[in-house]
């Protein structure tokens, strides 16, 4: 099994005939992923590698039967972007698009509420079944097939672990970067209560941040609901409070709140083992399995 995304996914890239969107295409297609259509206003009838273009989402959707969106659109369009797919009520929709302006992203928060669709990110790196399909923009040649999960708020750390696990030789099921943004779709919690239901999935690694109470919300979520392990990492230790380190999200504001410390501690008494480097998690992960 996997989460989110499979083989029989049909997905349609919205933006794919800009250079980002028709780079990372061609790269979702050469690993297998079933990219069926894409959606540019103004370019429905061109074609990307005989990839029908459609004017709308609705449109794709409806005439070739996609399920699941990726969306390479500039920052200033994505939010509309973003409205339109939950407004053709998509399965899933990934958004890799990174400076979307918060208020936009509000806008888009409140309409996700009230549809059953399924967002991950935005500013993240997407979403990969191994050996099924790729949403976005990871490198499909470190993943392999296996049984741990993985869920993520920093691309480059879900790259440096995923390596640690597949040079070991320990497959994954599905990896999930859930995006480093204040305002995202779907968050820990969300990843988690579907690696807990998936029967292949056998441990779970969690790679957050400091900035925000994610973490620890999650960390009480295994405490009362999962029984499959996980192992975790926290980054950002070092990072002086008040300023911003990489992700708009990841920024301590002082009071406690938002530390790596008070994000480990959470993870440690909900009897997660949080690793101080990528590699301590892979060996967390192997006393597991």
């Amino acid at each position: 099994m996997s989460i989110l995304v499979d083989a029989d996914s049909r997905v349609l890239v919205q933006g794919i005939t800009g250079g980002e969107g028709t780079f990372h295409t061609r790269q979702m297609v050469e690993y297998g992923t079933n990219v069926v259509a894409g959606a540019v206003p103004g370019k429905g009838g061109q074609e990307v590698d005989g990839i029908p273009v459609y004017d709308t989402v609705g449109a794709a959707a409806r005439e070739e039967d996609a399920d699941t969106s990726v969306v390479f659109v500039p920052p200033a369009f994505a939010a509309d972007a973003l409205l339109e797919a939950l407004d053709a009520r998509l399965d899933l929709v990934v958004a890799i698009t990174e400076g979307i302006p918060q208020q936009d992203m509000s806008r888009v928060y409140r309409k996700l509420r009230e549809t059953d669709t399924t967002l991950i990110g935005p500013n993240c790196p997407g979403v990969i079944t191994p050996g099924e399909a790729k949403l976005g923009i990871l490198p499909g040649n470190i993943f392999s097939a296996g049984e741990v999960g993985l869920v993520s708020r920093s691309g480059t750390l879900t790259y440096q672990v995923v390596d640690n696990l597949t040079q070991r030789g320990i497959g994954q099921t599905t990896a999930v970067g859930i995006g480093g943004d204040p305002i995202i779709g779907t968050d820990f919690v969300g990843i988690l209560e579907r690696f807990e239901a998936d029967t292949r999935t056998k441990a779970v690694v969690m790679c957050g941040e400091i900035g925000g109470e994610d973490e620890e919300e999650a960390a009480r979520f295994i405490s009362e609901y999962m029984d499959t392990p996980v192992a975790g990492f926290i980054a950002g230790r070092t990072a002086p409070p008040g300023k911003r380190m990489g992700h708009a999200g990841a920024i301590v504001s002082g009071g406690g709140a938002g530390t790596a410390q008070s994000k480990i501690d959470a993870l440690n008494d909900a009897g997660v083992p949080v690793g101080d480097t990528p590699e301590e998690v892979v060996d967390h992960i192997e006393d597991v399995l």
